[in-house]
């Protein structure tokens, strides 16, 4: 498993058995986990009180899009990847280029794509 000492990992998915697995294995791997968040609401709120080094973005919570959230890392300058059911084909075509995730996920799978990300 990739080593994500320290990294502030932000947590964005709606699904609570998927979010308290990926924030097990951030955990395992070193990381600093931030969320999880299941909301844009949510982690739009996080990010006004803190930076991340890098994320992972599940691209469709609960039928809301966290595109918004997409945006403000970009933003911000934060190197994320989208977690996603639907593969590289269901990024919108501003997010071409963002590595995904495509759902379900093996977790080094997980620490590896956040590994390779540079930190912001």
């Amino acid at each position: 498993m990739a080593s994500l000492a320290g990294r502030r990992v932000l947590v964005v998915e709606d699904e609570t058995l998927v979010a308290m697995l990926v924030e097990d294995t951030l955990a395992d791997a070193g990381a600093v986990v931030l969320g999880p968040v299941a909301t844009v609401a949510e982690a739009l709120n996080l990010l006004g009180s803190e930076r991340p080094d890098v994320a992972v973005l599940d691209l469709n919570l609960a039928g809301e899009t966290s595109e918004p959230v997409a945006d403000r890392l970009a933003a911000m300058s934060v190197p994320f990847v989208v977690a996603s059911g639907y593969g590289a084909a269901g990024l919108p075509q501003r997010l071409t280029g963002v590595p995904v995730l495509a759902k379900p996920y093996a977790p080094e799978d997980l620490t590896a794509a956040l590994a390779k990300l540079p930190t912001a």
